[in-house]
């Protein structure tokens, strides 16, 4: 097969022949992708309570590479009542009574992810946000919880169950399904001891997620 370039009669025909960029509209069937992580207090999504919440808004850049655009990150108060697992603050190293968390409620933390995510959700043209997410269930869970406490179900703008989970994304492209491990298959920078807080956990899954979806453009030029 020659490599030679195909050669273009007028600008006309070049311009008509090249590629059109993706957008966020129309790459994803109407859904505006959207980084989500979560720290809490434990693994109950009914019982247990949120430290952190982040949200990494995505977009194309001018060759058409999918990116991060935006990260939205609150430290939140966890809910009168909440059951608190030990295990759980030691494993994230957050304490929830560190007034330098300068930490807010649930319902403040999700109203203003909300709105800047239902914007963005217009500006792209998208129908609603879907949920990328690193074990996609669990981050879903809470975020779904947390709504229903906060009643701000009508204004949710991820769908409610549908996400994309990049564990089996990784595991199909890297072979890798612990972060950490997917991160470095990928050739992304991942530091384990900033790891368990919201903002970076979600920043390096949306390079990962990014990462993919870049790489299956490529792979289908």
């Amino acid at each position: 097969m020659s490599d030679k370039k195909k050669e273009f009669s007028s600008f006309a025909e070049a311009f008509a022949n090249v590629e059109p960029l993706p957008t966020l509209g129309t790459r994803f069937r109407g859904f505006l992708p959207v980084v989500v992580d979560v720290e809490t207090t434990g693994f109950n999504a009914h019982t247990d309570g949120l430290l952190e919440i982040a949200a990494v808004l995505l977009g194309y850049d001018d060759d058409g590479q999918l990116q991060r655009e935006q990260t939205l990150f609150h430290a939140v108060q966890p809910f009168p009542g909440a059951n608190i697992e030990q295990a759980a603050l030691d494993f994230t190293g957050i304490n929830p009574d560190d007034p330098g968390r300068n930490a807010i409620t649930e319902a403040e933390a999700l109203a203003h992810i909300f709105d800047v995510v239902k914007k963005a959700v217009k500006q792209h043209e998208c129908t609603r946000a879907i949920m990328v997410a690193h074990n996609a269930h669990f981050d879903l869970g809470f975020l779904t919880a947390a709504t229903q406490r906060c009643e701000l179900v009508k204004k949710n703008p991820f769908h409610q169950f549908s996400c994309f989970d990049t564990v089996s994304l990784a595991g199909l492209a890297y072979g890798q399904t612990v972060l950490a491990r997917a991160c470095q298959a990928a050739n992304i920078p991942f530091d384990n001891k900033a790891a368990h807080h919201a903002d970076y956990d979600a920043e390096k899954t949306a390079d990962l997620f990014c990462s993919i979806v870049n790489q299956w453009r490529k792979l289908n030029r």
